[in-house]
């Protein structure tokens, strides 16, 4: 029997228009309003990824989404995490060849408090030895995991060093065993100098927002963070 009714993808899903705003200081925004639940999306993709690292520090953009969860100077370490989780919300990262993105999906009422925390870390990220030594060695030992005691990890990095063996996607994300080992706290403040900063920052949110108050909302905490001068592009 043929229904009586025909279903309209359209009629349920309404017409979504994201926007696009930039900050005075390079920042880049784009919201995505849907109010059909009320919880929101906000992701933080920093323009950096293994592909700006050099020889020598592979593995460093890595290394910083770690240290990311490591505290600043109000916060405790993974205390980023529990506020957040304590409000309902579910929070990640990733670094990958082209970015290294931080993200949170939340209540729609605890927005600002995303930000508020997000831009936290960003000024106020306590890096010294008690950061940086143990989360090195979690990365160390992340690389044994994943790559050295893995058949498949493993041959995906002879794959990649063998394909672009003039191009910085040839190493690894994790990096290099021998890179790891040498690095030190120094080469982390001057990455972070150089790579952290509103000019390489886009910021995603979608859901019940409107695009005005985001906007208003990222400008409150980002908009007076100076923006030095943007790393060079790695010329490939």
């Amino acid at each position: 029997m043929t229904p009586s009714w025909n279903f309209d993808p359209a009629a349920w899903q309404p017409e979504i228009t994201m926007e696009r705003f930039t900050l005075a200081n390079g920042l880049t925004l784009f919201v995505l309003p849907d109010h059909r639940l009320p919880i929101v999306s906000l992701q933080i993709h920093y323009k950096v990824g293994s592909r700006h690292e050099l020889p020598g520090i592979t593995g460093i953009s890595h290394l910083f989404e770690h240290l990311m969860f490591r505290g600043t100077e109000t916060l405790g370490p993974e205390e980023f995490s529990r506020i957040l989780q304590a409000k309902g919300g579910e929070i990640n990262a990733f670094t990958t060849r082209d970015n290294t993105s931080y993200f949170e999906n939340l209540p729609a009422e605890h927005l600002e408090l995303g930000l508020r925390l997000e831009a936290d870390r960003l000024l106020h990220l306590k890096l010294d030895d008690d950061t940086f030594q143990p989360e090195r060695q979690v990365v160390i030992s992340e690389r044994k995991l994943r790559s050295v005691d893995s058949p498949f990890g493993l041959l995906e990095e002879q794959l990649f060093a063998t394909a672009y063996t003039q191009h910085p996607y040839g190493w690894p994300v994790v990096g290099w065993d021998q890179d790891l080992h040498r690095m030190t706290l120094d080469d982390c403040l001057a990455y972070y100098r150089s790579h952290y900063q509103p000019g390489k920052i886009t910021v995603v949110i979608a859901g019940d927002v409107e695009p005005e108050r985001a906007r208003d909302l990222v400008d409150r905490y980002f908009g007076r963070i100076p923006a030095p001068a943007a790393a060079p592009e790695p010329k490939v």
